[in-house]
This record gives structure tokens, C-alpha cells and sequence, in this order.
């Protein structure tokens, strides 16, 4: 059976995601909020072990305006929600409504929930629903009075991929490290170097492209406890991946900071991440670095100087960037920032832009191409 399914994803990242899914084998369209497809549970459970930029997938089951409480329950309650719940299912509803006619979270948590009962003490012919089981995760979302009501398969979102327990003063989320990669001109044989590495998520998440290995190799997932899935499908979809994986690849990605108790962290990451040897990680000095490999990307996500008191220091940082690429000249650069000055103290206009938020903060991601090509 195919279900209406939603990647969730951050704005700027809808596209990426579309891309990632259609990779997969699995036809996707971008929109407000994530990529949409239709799939069965088994490309399910393989979009959700696959993706690198997605927060999480959705079952669509309801799609419908709502304009009072009595639609919310005549809506929920018409779904078959025992094709997919066991009769000791243990329900729990999430909601959210922006900009609509119904405002109350938590009268609408309240409603979904009563629906569900119902519907499903009918299906199954009983009063009781002990709610013993595995857990299903509802979302109800209202938006502009379209209620969207849908059924989470991940479980923890995406971006935890179960390597990164401690975190640097200002880390990025993994699914906006992977989103970056993407579209920065890096290329998986090219040698990748982050200057300002805090605690490695952008080079763990390089080395994962690199070697080939599922973002979601080594988690769980919501829908593996469902009864309704096909157990031995699922683990040859796993195992699949896993041959896939070739740590014996040979890579060129290393990092450097000048904080020494981050490359601490940097370090533990790398191991959790089972690529301690893989990926180089030494303290450096911005300003003093210089790498002999040629033709290679240099990735970066620098502080942002968003308090005034730090502004000028980071400025100082970007100075920095800029001639660092001027002792590389064969190199390229992905920088994200929500300085809007970044390209000032630069020195240099990037070649593209391209705008994405990292958490709630507008940035832009400055590309720099290198103009010494290399060989063939």
C-alpha cells in the first residue's frame, strides 16, 4: 500500500531534500516545509535511513479545512486508524495552528485524541484500549485553517545521528552541515578542510557522504516497533546500506581549530562516529594555516558576531577567511554567516549565494569557486 508522505525539512532545504528522495528511487516534489512523495512502508523506512537532510517523515492521513472543533473530530474520527494502530497502541498527540480560525494546542490535542478512540474502540469492537503498546506519535497541524493530521515514523528526528553527545558553544545541526555540502563546490575525491571545525559535525557528515554511509545506519526509527511493518523487509533495507558503506575509502578531510578543549570534543565525535584515523584534526591558528594538498573546499561555519561586543573580532575572522583563500589558489570555499557585511571584510564578492536559516537565524551560505582548475 502507497501513503501520502511528507519529508519535513527546514526552509531553503525543500529542493535538497526532493533530490535526496528522487536519488532513492522515490518521486518527491518541494514545498513550504518539506519535499512530498508517496511510498510504501519498506521506501519509508528506506528515506528514513537515507536522508541527510530531512527532520523527519510523515504519513499523511487527512487533509482537510477546519473551521470548529466539530470538524477537527468528525475529520480525525473517519480516519482508519486501526489499519495502522494495534489495539493497545499508545496514542500521543502533538498540535500546532497558525494564523486560524482554532488557536487552542490543546484543545485540539484533546479532540484528535477522543477521535482516535473512538474510531478505534469501533474497529476493534471494544471499550478498552489499555495503551500498553508501542507509542504512535499524531501530529495535528493547522495552518490558515487547513488542519494537516499525520503519523510520525522517525521517532527522534533526523539530525540525530547518534554520534554528536556533547556539543560546541555554537554547533550546527547535521541536516544543515549535509544541506551545506551539498551545494557547496565540494566534490566527494576533492580534499574538504573546515578551519573553524568546533566539535566536527561538518567533517563527520563529509566523511559519511565520502565513505558512503547512511546518516541513518546505526539509530532507530519510530516504525520499526509498528506491528504492521514487515520486520525482515526492513533489516534487508539496513543491511543493504551497510554494504554500501566502504570506510576503506580512501578520504581527504581534516579540520582545525584553535580552541583546544573544542578539538577535544571534535575528537570523541570522531570516534563515536567510528572515524578516528580517517579524519585529521590538529590545533591551528587561522591565520598560520596552510594546507599543501591542491585543489580542495574549504568549509566553514565562523562565528556570527551577533552581540556587538563580538562583532569586531569576528570581522577580524573573515579578514582572516579571505586570505586564506589567497594562499590557496587552487581551493574553494563554502562560508555560512548571517553577517550581511561577511563579503566586505571577505574581500572578495562570492561567485553564489544562497540563503537558508541555521535554527531561526537568516543566513547565507558565500561560495567561492577556485579559477585554477583542476586537472584532468
Amino acid at each position: 500500500m502507497k501513503y501520502q508522505c511528507i519529508a519535513s525539512a527546514a526552509f531553503g532545504l525543500e529542493g535538497i531534500v526532493a533530490k535526496e528522495l528522487e536519488r532513492l528511487g522515490i518521486g518527491a516534489k518541494g514545498e513550504n516545509g518539506g519535499a512530498r512523495f508517496e511510498a510504501d512502508l519498506n521506501e519509508i523506512f528506506k528515506a528514513n535511513v537515507y536522508l541527510r537532510c530531512a527532520d523527519r517523515i510523515f504519513i499523511i492521513l487527512a487533509e482537510q479545512e477546519v473551521m470548529s472543533f466539530d470538524e477537527i473530530f468528525d475529520t480525525v474520527a473517519n480516519i482508519q486508524w486501526h489499519t495502522l494502530l494495534p489495539q493497545d497502541a499508545q496514542i500521543l498527540v502533538t498540535a500546532k495552528c497558525v494564523r486560524s480560525q482554532i488557536m487552542s494546542t490543546r484543545d485540539c490535542q484533546s479532540i484528535a485524541k477522543k477521535a482516535i478512540v473512538k474510531q478505534m474502540q469501533a474497529a476493534y469492537n471494544t471499550q478498552v484500549l489499555p495503551e500498553t503498546g508501542v507509542s504512535f506519535h499524531v501530529d495535528i497541524a493547522i495552518h490558515s485553517n487547513m488542519m494537516r493530521v499525520s503519523l510520525d515514523t522517525t521517532g527522534d528526528a533526523l539530525n540525530k545521528r547518534g554520534y554528536r553527545t556533547w556539543n560546541a558553544e555554537a554547533p550546527i545541526r547535521e541536516t544543515l552541515a549535509a544541506a551545506i555540502l551539498n551545494i557547496a563546490p565540494w566534490r566527494m575525491k576533492m580534499p574538504l578542510h573546515d578551519p573553524c571545525c568546533g566539535s566536527a559535525t561538518f567533517l563527520i557528515e563529509a566523511a559519511f557522504m565520502a565513505t558512503r554511509r547512511a546518516s541513518g545506519l546505526e539509530r532507530s526509527f519510530a516504525m520499526e516497533h509498528w506491528p504492521v511493518v514487515d520486520a525482515v523487509q526492513l533489516e534487508n533495507i539496513r543491511n543493504e546500506a551497510k554494504e554500501l558503506f566502504n570506510l576503506g575509502r580512501e578520504i581527504q578531510i581534516s579540520g582545525s581549530d584553535i580552541d583546544n578543549e573544542v578539538l577535544q570534543l571534535a575528537k570523541k565525535h570522531l570516534q563515536q562516529a567510528k572515524l578516528q584515523g580517517k579524519v585529521k584534526v590538529w590545533n591551528s591558528d587561522l591565520s598560520n594555516l596552510q594546507l599543501d594538498e591542491k585543489f580542495g573546499c574549504f568549509i566553514v561555519n565562523p562565528p556570527y558576531g551577533e552581540r556587538l561586543s563580538e562583532q569586531k573580532q569576528c570581522r577580524k575572522l573573515y579578514v582572516e577567511l579571505g586570505k586564506l583563500l589567497q594562499r590557496h589558489p587552487t581551493w574553494s570555499m563554502a562560508v555560512i554567516t548571517s553577517d550581511t557585511n561577511f563579503e566586505y571584510y571577505f574581500g572578495k564578492k562570492a561567485n553564489k549565494k544562497r540563503r537558508l536559516y541555521n535554527a531561526r537565524l537568516e543566513c547565507n551560505v558565500y561560495m567561492y569557486d577556485s579559477k585554477i582548475k583542476a586537472p584532468r
